[in-house]
């Protein structure tokens, strides 16, 4: 018998129609995929809920006044990790914290001021930064932001966007500006996997990406998740606050630990190239 022969027109339709499948497919697995996402993104809502409410305490005030000469400026900009929300008292929140190390650092009280506000994105530094008043001079200027970049899904370029923007501003003030980079969201336990792993992922992304900008904007950079991710992660009864979501006393004690040599290095740096240029 001679051998029945396929055409190639026929071939070709094989090929298409089983590539059309492969298509389809991979077309309902994506959508599978973020059906899953937004039922665990729901999940983590309900786990997490508000136990804290959204106003963190206030910590605003020189801080360490037995010490002589005029206090350091020190401004807090980001969202509720540099607002303090999870802290029970006002002396635990991360902005006292850093107050009182860079206090022992120079020998001079420190007054804070919170531009920060519970729920920011990088896109709301701006506002936070104009709702200062007009004469108001910081000396030092510690910004942490990005985790709710990453639950509202912010493309990474237009939140370092924003960041690049605000540390120009600050520069602009006199500011020395230091930026605690965005947290490891996979320390975070109430979000089921695989989101979880995914906010983790896309977390380092950031955090990397908010590095190279305050770096190029002449800024310092902290990695939050290296200097202090393991110990939420190993720890998160003693880290975590009630809502296992915001950092506890402790939490804000370690990542405060994490930002002060920075913070301190930076007004050094700063005060010696003024007193250079006299």
């Amino acid at each position: 018998m001679t051998p029945r022969r396929v055409s190639v027109a026929a071939l070709s339709g094989v090929g298409i129609g089983a590539t059309a499948v492969a298509v389809v497919s991979l077309g309902l697995m994506s959508l599978g995929a973020r059906a899953l996402l937004r039922r665990q993104a729901a999940v983590a809502r309900r786990r997490i809920g508000k136990p804290l409410g959204e106003l963190a305490p206030d910590a605003d005030r020189v801080w360490r006044r037995a010490y002589d000469g005029e206090p350091v400026e020190l401004l807090m900009v980001g969202d509720s990790i540099a607002a303090g929300l999870g802290a029970s008292r006002r002396k635990d929140t991360l902005g006292a914290r850093i107050a009182k190390g860079l206090a022992r650092h120079t020998h001079r009280p420190v007054r804070l001021r919170t531009a920060a506000v519970v729920g920011a994105e990088s896109s709301m530094l701006s506002a936070q930064l104009d709702a200062l008043p007009d004469e108001y001079r910081p000396d030092v200027a510690v910004v942490v932001v990005g985790g709710n970049d990453i639950t509202h899904r912010v493309p990474v370029a237009t939140s370092t966007a924003h960041l690049e923007r605000a540390i120009v501003r600050l520069r602009g003030l006199g500011a020395v500006v230091v930026v605690g980079t965005c947290p490891d969201l996979g320390a975070l336990r109430p979000v089921p996997q695989p989101l979880r792993s995914l906010g983790a992922r896309q977390s380092r992304q950031l955090a990397a990406a908010q590095a190279a900008v305050a770096e190029t904007a002449g800024a310092r950079a902290v990695s939050l998740r290296r200097a202090v991710g393991p110990t939420f992660i190993s720890q998160p009864d003693e880290m975590f606050s009630l809502d296992r979501f915001h950092p506890s006393a402790l939490g804000y004690r370690r990542t405060a630990e994490a930002l002060i040599p920075s913070v301190a290095a930076a007004l050094d740096a700063s005060v010696t190239r003024r007193f250079s240029r006299t």
